[in-house]
């Protein structure tokens, strides 16, 4: 059964930046895929970046595109979500996420039905 624990949240000024990392553990053949998702208070889940096990087909939602950029170490079993320019709309739980190594549409990995692991969250906060 796979393991997620996220880090490197906090409360930054909107333009700054902040990079979150999901380590992972429980895992024998790291076949997986890995996912970042977001809630704020009052909505719902939305995926915000995806990734393959080994760094390829980043795929991300529009509202972050180009100021955020996922990446994996599978030497560490980690995975990160650089976030740069930041806004305060990007004020919200952030939770990785892992599926299976199967292919999919680029949108269809940003939906949270398929994923099966989650980590805890951790909450990112941008001041105006």
């Amino acid at each position: 059964q796979v393991q997620l624990a996220e880090s490197g949240g906090g409360s930054v000024q909107a333009g700054g930046s902040l990079r979150l990392s999901c380590a992972a553990a429980g895992i024998t053949d790291f076949l997986y895929n890995w996912g970042w998702f977001r809630q704020a208070p009052g909505k719902g889940r939305e995926g915000v970046a995806s990734v393959y096990l080994d760094g390829s087909g980043p795929y991300y939602a529009d509202s972050v595109k180009g100021r955020f950029t996922i990446s994996v170490d599978q030497s560490k079993k980690t995975f990160y979500l650089q976030m740069n320019s930041l806004k305060p709309d990007d004020t919200a739980m952030y939770y990785c996420a892992a599926r299976r190594n199967l292919w999919l549409p680029p949108e269809a990995t940003l939906t949270e039905e398929k994923y099966l692991a989650w980590g805890q969250g951790t909450q990112v906060t941008v001041s105006s």
